[in-house]
């Protein structure tokens, strides 16, 4: 490997101009993060509208994902062959047509297909938004900068709840579409103005079987790993997905190293900061994912919260992370990845293991106090995690590494949620089977507590059988909600252990940082790079500036 300049590897210069970038970047990420959101509150209201079933209106979730995820490995590509300003705005304005159809949807299976559009096109928003941010910003000021764009992503989900839970309750479900209509509407406008065109690379060939085969992979294993937990893992339906997954994966890899300019440069794993960077920030956002799963189960199912009182309760920890994210940003360019690894990893681990002693009856000002402490630790460690890995990537390969990021961090993110609904619903079993055990058939306290109950139920009018075998179900479902007390506070004990997995990773990320000007280890030679080094003052490519200064 070449230690000598390589070509399209010069720093941009700073400048205000690319502060006002940041504002589109910001607005297009805001509208899609909040979208996903709001729909997680809206699932039985559409229920309700179409006259649908749950497992049918899941895939309004189910599909935006899939779509999603399956079009992110392409970005790099149309970033390079059409330029990252116009994939940007384009992106936005088809996640806000979308957006227009599903407000307009008249079935639940026109509101699938057109939610499966929407993610087509939203798909491109994060990661073609990081790969300008990193293009348009010098190495020691993307942390500022990502922790800025970082907000964005941590606030939509903060007010999504709250606002979805309001708005499904005053107005109509359609609201939650139309909503994104101004956003986008803005976003497109900022993109326009604020981003300057970067001069499209022509005669790219599109990496046509590698684009394929990924579609596959990303596709088949985020729905296995989504419906596994309803369909049974050894159900041959899940089989079939996951043999269909690793196969395909397989191909992947064989395809793209045999490649010369691949739709995913699975190369640029051979960098090891890079390849330890995704890794980490992938275990964190897989430890991330058991506060945003579990805690509304346990607000809505044990403590019986509505959606907008579970989002009004969720809200200080949100808040608390999206402040952090800027703050962690410039702590990050000052004092680098080690002290603020180190404690945000630390205080996530801590704080997620301290949600162990969850009970049914547990305060919410307790709980509030604990996650909230626990978001100022994530907002510490997240970013930085990620800006690391990043920032040892040359400036010519980000639109390949962002994409790459992104879609190792959705797929930990989905595979977290699944392995922990798998957890929670196999120790709810076995929580119930030990209660059930240790409630005898001659048991003093259970007799007395049926008594009891029973004495209440007679008095509404009905005969004593009745009234019996009521007390039996109200105790037998007071039982179950103590199981899956108990069973979500063992699931948040596993969801710390890949925060804690990750401390050593950050020894490994931290160093001197290398020049912007040369390769970083393992990364692929750009395309007209030289093999010697370019003389004194003379630059061998030009990163296009994306902004307008």
């Amino acid at each position: 490997m070449s230690d000598t300049p390589a070509s399209n590897t010069e720093q941009p210069a700073a400048s205000s101009g690319m502060w006002f970038a940041l504002i589109a970047i910001v607005m297009g990420t805001f509208v899609s993060v909040l979208n996903s959101s709001l729909m997680n509150v809206a699932l039985n209201k559409f229920v309700a509208v179409f006259g649908s079933s749950v497992s049918t209106v899941q895939w309004v979730i189910t599909g935006y994902m899939l779509a999603s995820a399956m079009v992110i490995p392409m970005s790099g590509f149309l970033g390079a062959r059409f330029g990252a300003k116009n994939i940007f705005v384009f992106s936005v304005a088809g996640f806000t047509i979308g957006s227009v159809l599903c407000g307009l949807a008249w079935s639940d299976n026109s509101l699938i297909f057109f939610r499966i559009i929407q993610g087509f096109a939203g798909g491109f928003i994060m990661p073609v938004g990081m790969t300008i941010i990193y293009m348009t910003f010098p190495r020691e000021k993307t942390g500022a900068a990502l922790g800025l764009w970082g907000v964005a992503a941590m606030v939509a989900p903060a007010l999504g709840p709250t606002l979805g839970g309001y708005l499904i309750q005053h107005y109509s479900w359609r609201v939650l579409f139309f909503i994104n209509i101004p956003i986008g509407i803005l976003a497109v406008i900022l993109g326009r103005i604020l981003l300057k065109d970067s001069p499209p690379v022509k005669g790219l060939k599109f990496d046509t079987a590698g684009a394929l085969l990924s579609m596959t992979f990303f596709g088949s294993l985020l729905l296995a790993l989504s419906k596994g937990q309803s369909e049974g893992w050894t159900s041959l339906y899940i089989i079939s997905l996951l043999f269909v997954a690793v196969f395909s994966l397989l191909l992947l890899i064989w395809v793209e190293l045999n490649v010369e300019k691949p739709v995913m440069d699975l190369r640029l794993f051979l960098n090891m900061k890079f390849t330890i960077s995704v890794i980490a920030s992938s275990l964190v956002m897989m430890g991330m994912m058991g506060g945003t799963f579990l805690t509304p189960v346990y607000l809505q199912s044990i403590q019986s919260l509505s959606p907008m009182q579970t989002g009004l309760v969720l809200l200080p920890q949100s808040i608390a992370m999206a402040l952090m994210m800027p703050i962690s940003g410039r702590l990050f360019d000052r004092f680098g990845i080690l002290p603020l690894g180190i404690t945000g990893l630390t205080i996530l681990g801590a704080t997620t293991l301290e949600l162990h002693h969850l009970t049914v009856d547990t305060p919410n000002h307790w709980l509030n106090v604990l996650l909230t402490i626990r978001a100022i630790g994530i907002g510490l460690c997240m970013m930085p995690l990620s800006t690391a890995g990043m920032n040892a990537i040359p400036t010519s390969q980000i639109g390949n590494a962002s994409p790459l990021s992104n879609v190792c961090r959705q797929v930990a993110g989905s595979m977290g949620i699944a392995l922990l609904t798998a957890i929670m619903s196999n120790r709810q079993t076995i929580h119930y089977q030990h209660i059930s055990e240790s409630v005898s058939v001659d048991s003093f306290v259970a007799s007395q507590t049926i008594s009891g109950l029973t004495g209440m139920v007679y008095q509404w009018g009905v005969d004593t059988a009745t009234a019996s075998g009521a007390a039996a179900s109200v105790l037998g479902g007071v039982m179950q909600l103590e199981a899956l007390a108990r069973s979500i506070a063992d699931t948040f004990f596993i969801s710390a252990i890949p925060a804690i997995v990750c401390i050593p990773f950050v020894f490994l990320l931290a160093g001197k940082k290398k020049p912007a000007d040369v390769p970083a280890e393992g990364a692929a030679k750009p395309e007209g790079s030289s093999t010697e080094a370019a003389p004194k003052g003379v630059s061998t490519g030009e990163t296009p500036e994306l902004v307008k200064a």
